[in-house]
């Protein structure tokens, strides 16, 4: 099964100042599969279990491991990202049921 990986978007919002960012960068930049506003993805444990509904039923993901942000991050969002955005890079999930998520709102359970 194919691994997917969550990002909260409060790190990008968090590291912003201490960059000296004019603007929150965009969070497709990151290269992340799933963005979430308000849910602490980070504190997720290993074997956690969550799920999505974006309307057309809930989607479980049990988390996995860090997704550790890559030196990349310095040439597409600024000189510093990739440094600041340690421990703040995400989870790698698997998907436990199939499913079907849309872009937008979703539901989220934990």
């Amino acid at each position: 099964m194919a691994a997917v990986t969550v990002f909260a978007v409060e790190a990008l919002e968090d590291i912003t100042d201490s960059l000296g960012l004019a603007a929150v960068p965009d969070p497709l930049v990151v290269r992340r599969n799933i963005v979430l506003r308000g849910f602490d993805v980070n504190g997720l444990a290993r074997h956690d279990v969550f799920s999505l509904d974006s309307g057309d039923g809930p989607v479980r993901f049990e988390a996995h491991r860090p997704a550790n942000p890559c030196a990349w991050m310095n040439a597409v969002i600024a000189p510093g990202a990739f440094k600041a955005l340690r421990g703040r890079g995400g989870v790698r999930c698997v998907p436990v049921d199939d499913g079907l998520l849309r872009l937008g709102p979703a539901t989220l359970v934990a």
